[in-house]
Order: C-alpha cells, then structure tokens, then sequence
C-alpha cells in the first residue's frame, strides 16, 4: 500500500519477454537477477517512486509516443536496470515495467553514449 492505495506491479512488453526467459534459465546469473527483480518489486509495491526518476527530456521518443509521462530506473544485480512507468487512478496505483535489461542496452534505449 502507497497513500492508502494499492500497487500493481506489471510487466509489459520486453520486460515480460526478458523474465519469462530468465526463468527458463537455469544459471547463477538468471537466479540472481531473478532474486534481484523479486526483492525491488516487494520494495516497489510498498514505495512506487523507490526508483530515480528520468527528466522528461531523458524518455525516449518510442515511449513518449505510446502515451509515457514518467519513467524511472531502478538498478538491479550483474549491471542490470529496470524502466518502469506509474499510472494511478483514485483506488489503486499500476506500475508498469517495460524493460528488464542488461547496462549496454539500457544505455541504447535512452541514447547514452560510451
């Protein structure tokens, strides 16, 4: 519960893809991140803004085009991070994740250079 309202935690998109094909994985690296994402969701569903928020001039164009208004990262273990977005009515808050990925194509996606 955040602000008397309860938090959904959903995956969309290739985040839900990236989880479902860690979960096939059966290595160290899958059960770590894995155990990394199932912990920041526990923390997500009780503080939804645990996660750094990105300015507005940082999400990309694909995002802004499907509707996002805010997206925040949350980092996870073996360099991973996770983009999630919030939308709320007055009952309950949906946190929608929409990527799981590794350090290389986090910065790909938001367009940072090496």
């Amino acid at each position: 519960m955040f602000l008397n309202k309860e938090v959904r935690v959903i995956l969309k998109g290739q985040a839900k893809e990236a989880y479902l094909e860690l979960k096939k994985r059966d290595d160290q690296e899958a059960r770590a991140l894995l155990n990394s994402f199932n912990r920041i969701k526990e923390i997500l569903k009780d503080n939804p803004q645990f996660g750094d928020p990105l300015t507005k001039d940082k999400i990309p164009k694909k995002m802004k085009q499907i509707g996002i208004k805010n997206l925040y990262r949350v980092e996870l273990s073996q360099y991973w991070r996770a983009l999630y977005t919030l939308e709320g009515t007055r009952l309950e808050i949906f946190l929608f994740v929409l990527n799981l990925v590794d350090h290389k194509e986090y910065n790909k996606i938001l367009g940072y250079r090496k």
